[in-house]
């Protein structure tokens, strides 16, 4: 049994070239004691009969003729996949954040499945840590959360080992790929039609639809201008820096009810002001610069499925603003803004254009982007900040609690610097994500993101 990508699964694919890692990850701290060998190879073989992709590897079409597919790995060893690390003395914050950059700096093997886990041995305090990596075209980041989910358990008490007695599909000809990717093509035909015809039979509706889509284009009009540049964005290596903060919920509940606005509003607000300082620290003008990030935003409408399913808004951070509580009424403000633009609708329209595209001319397209950007730098998005959210109810391995639950998030195409949020039993944690040598102050960023956040719920409490 074959399972082709979906076209966005296959850009994130495409877009990797020794530079541009694109996985996603996470670090998620555990009470001791830590597992041992044969505990988590028992963890990680229960959860493989519940999470099917991870014994499955990518092939591609002969000539471009079809997207990529996952088959069975045939040679499927766990070894590969799952490892032991140590950590450097004196096993603190520090040394784990130099750890997940180490591991976060190279690219997952394509001739196996997409993904690795490592179980760090050494934190202080009789902690341990599961890192695991995964690569974006498999999941997107609340997929991905549902497969740590998956992989872990709601009880204290460790659940019985379950029967593995899976078998891999024998693997597809390559004759056979090709002649599926064609008959795929062809059932785009009538799909098309019925579509086509659908909106003539409700001009209304299209006309609605057509409206709003060129709000939306029309909206766009102002990322598809530079920015003035700043040492945020510009050309990248392939090597990584990490850091990390966390914030109570009950915090940013506090925030909202108080000052007004979202949970997220609250989280972009605390961003921007960490990006206000790192600016300060470089020895440049934030009051000078415009500083736009991508806001990935979910397009999920199939709860069970693992593949990507996410479109995105070019939001706007007001880094000018020195006062918090100011910073927040901008990112009210510009979220409304975006909120009322269509440009998520046209987002959507757009993914569903690239799934028509010819699978080949995509991937030579975006190999193309890909390659420009490693010299000629955009200043259209300068970073991205996503936020997932995660359980609000402890998760356990093998009777261990997880009390930490950090996020990873690739950077690519001109963006030096990334914000990955997630949210768990209670708490948001902060990711960090910096180019080695052009961003190796990522700790600054990191601290600046707690203090702007510090800051609102100061502001929160005495008002």
């Amino acid at each position: 049994m074959v399972d082709r990508m979906t076209a966005l699964d296959a850009e994130f694919l495409h877009a990797e070239d020794g530079v541009n890692h694109m996985h996603i990850a996470s670090c998620a701290v555990f009470e001791g004691p830590a597992l041992d060998a044969e505990e988590s190879e028992a963890l990680m073989r229960d959860a493989l009969t519940r999470i099917p992709r991870y014994r499955q590897r990518v092939r591609d079409i002969p000539f471009g003729l079809g997207r990529p597919v996952w088959v069975d790995d045939p040679d499927f060893d766990m070894t590969h996949h799952l490892c032991e690390v140590q950590l450097s003395p004196p096993g603190g914050s520090e040394q784990l954040c130099d750890l997940m950059a180490d591991l976060m700096s190279s690219e997952l093997d394509r001739r196996r499945p997409l993904w690795e886990a490592w179980v760090v041995h050494g934190l202080e305090d009789d902690r341990w840590a599961l890192i695991s990596k995964v690569h974006h075209c498999m999941v997107d980041g609340i997929a991905g959360t549902g497969l740590m989910e998956q992989m872990l358990s709601t009880e204290p008490s460790p659940a019985k080992p379950v029967v593995d007695d899976w078998q891999p599909e024998p693997s597809p000809s390559g004759t056979g790929l090709a002649l599926g990717a064609l008959g795929d093509a062809i059932g785009l035909v009538p799909r098309v039609t019925r579509d086509v015809i659908g909106l003539t039979r409700d001009p209304a509706r299209a006309w609605t639809e057509a409206r709003e889509l060129g709000q939306g284009l029309w909206s766009m009009r102002r990322e598809l201008s530079a920015a003035p540049a700043t040492s945020i964005d510009g050309p990248i290596g392939a090597e990584r820096r990490w850091a990390s903060a966390s914030a109570s919920l009950d915090d940013v509940r506090i925030v909202r009810q108080k000052l007004g606005g979202t949970v997220n509003d609250v989280i972009l607000a605390a961003v921007a002001g960490g990006f206000r300082d790192l600016l300060s620290t470089r020895g440049e003008d934030p009051n000078e610069a415009e500083l736009r990030t991508l806001v990935p935003v979910s397009a999920r409408v199939d709860a069970e499925a693992v593949d990507n399913q996410v479109t995105g808004i070019v939001a706007e951070l007001p880094i000018q603003e020195a006062d918090a509580q100011d910073r927040l009424a901008a990112v009210r403000t510009e979220i409304d803004r975006l909120k009322g633009s269509h440009e998520i609708e046209l987002g959507v329209a757009m993914s569903g254009l690239v799934d028509l595209a010819p699978p080949a001319l995509m991937e030579w397209g975006t190999k193309a982007v890909v390659r420009l950007l490693r010299t000629a730098t955009q200043h259209n998005v300068a970073t991205v900040t996503t936020n997932v959210p995660g359980p609000q109810y402890p998760l356990y391995a093998s009777g261990r609690r997880m009390i930490d639950y950090y996020p990873f998030v690739p950077i690519a195409l001109g963006i030096r610097l990334a914000v990955a949020i997630l949210s768990y039993d209670g708490r948001l944690f902060f990711g960090v994500t910096g180019d080695h040598d052009t961003a190796p102050d990522v700790d600054v960023l990191a601290a600046g993101i707690d203090a702007g956040m510090q800051e609102l719920v100061t502001i929160a409490r005495s008002s």
